[in-house]
């Protein structure tokens, strides 16, 4: 099994420089997606004392020719904080800092897709979108093969494994239980985590969060899930179809409601919505994966649990579907819906703004409208 060097280093050792105390001084590290749309970098700064808000963290930059954001004659960004979260590895009261990034000019780098989606947050907050995610994701060596399985072949097929217990059903739990612990600690909104139908494929969930906090909270629970593999020697990986063949793929099913569709007659509202999503089924695909939808299309074949990349369908408790309505939500009328077809590595500025642009704002055709 291929580990890292860095995680054979004594942690026992470091534990005695960790305990030193630190006076009234605070460390933080502050995280920001890079132009990649699906990496994450970080770097940590001194404060003077413990921020109470965001209006507390200086802005800050960094040399975006490293980070694919720009090129070197011209490479400082812009590092502008948005949400802050307590530390789980450094602990109190030192924090973690979720960034934009924006460019030379002050407009927005190519992959911060979160100021366009604060802003159409903003068009219907008084319509309380809810958003639960179902982030996906598996372990692999640093060599890129699956985390516990043979260096020469493959384990027993699919079956055993979802919501599996035992040594040779669960493969990689400690890097569960500390990512679960962190994200709580750290004050993310995760509300569960299970085993996959993949060997060494898991899957936490995160909400409901309400408008803009889905993607904030969903990014730092990535963060936290690389850096707490970093100290075990392994690696996350949010491919959509790591392993090809009869494996299931990674996506990140996204629970959608509005206060409408969550009170007495609600499933008219659902109902709507998805005939919307229908008629704008090209449009999703391309938000639901960094790539315009190339990755997606390895993973949504119409089979191991996928609908066919080219077709839209919807059902209850269907998970073969484009939609699923959850059966409790046919039986009570009200509720909300699953979008099955983003991918694992989407970026859920991209997927939750979609959503709000076809359901709420009634946009129809295959671009974004524009808004003053």
């Amino acid at each position: 099994m291929a580990t890292s060097a860095s995680s054979k280093l004594s942690k026992a050792v470091k534990q005695q420089y960790m305990d030193l105390p630190q006076g009234d001084q605070v460390q933080a590290m502050y995280i920001w997606i890079d132009g990649t749309g699906e990496g994450l970098r970080c770097k940590t700064r001194t404060l003077d004392s413990e921020p109470k808000t965001i209006e507390d963290l200086p802005e800050w930059n960094f040399d975006g020719s490293s980070t694919y954001q720009s090129e070197g004659s011209n490479s400082d960004m812009y590092l502008i904080p948005q949400a802050m979260f307590r530390d789980p590895f450094r602990k109190d009261p030192n924090k973690l800092v979720l960034c934009e990034v924006l460019k030379y000019n002050r407009k927005p780098a190519e992959t911060n897709l979160r100021q366009m989606c604060r802003k159409i947050m903003d068009m219907v907050q008084n319509q309380h979108p809810w958003f639960g995610m179902e982030q996906e994701y598996t372990l692999l060596g640093t060599d890129g093969h699956p985390f516990g399985w043979p260096s020469n072949g493959f384990p027993g097929p699919q079956g055993p494994y979802y919501c599996g217990v035992g040594a040779d059903k669960a493969y990689g739990r400690d890097v569960v239980e500390a990512h679960y612990r962190a994200c709580l600690y750290a004050g993310v909104k995760i509300c569960g985590t299970n085993a996959e139908v993949m060997p060494a494929q898991w899957e936490f969930q995160v909400g409901p969060c309400e408008g803009i906090d889905m993607g904030d909270h969903l990014w730092v629970a990535r963060f936290l899930l690389h850096r707490v593999c970093e100290d075990f020697g392994i690696v996350a990986s949010f491919d959509p179809k790591p392993i090809p063949g009869n494996w299931n793929g990674a996506g990140c099913h996204t629970n959608f409601s509005t206060k409408e569709m969550r009170e007495e007659g609600g499933l008219k509202y659902i109902e709507e919505s998805i005939e919307r999503l229908g008629k704008r089924h090209q449009y999703h695909i391309r938000a639901y994966d960094p790539k315009g939808g190339l990755d997606n299309a390895r993973r949504l074949t119409g089979h191991h649990e996928t609908s066919n990349i080219n077709e839209f369908s919807a059902g209850v408790a269907n998970r073969g579907a484009s939609i699923r309505i959850p059966r409790s939500v046919g039986q009570e009328m009200k509720g909300y819906f699953e979008d099955r077809r983003p991918s694992a590595n989407c970026d859920p500025y991209a997927v939750t703004e979609a959503l709000i642009r076809t359901c709420l704002l009634n946009e129809e055709g295959e671009e974004p409208a524009t808004y003053k």
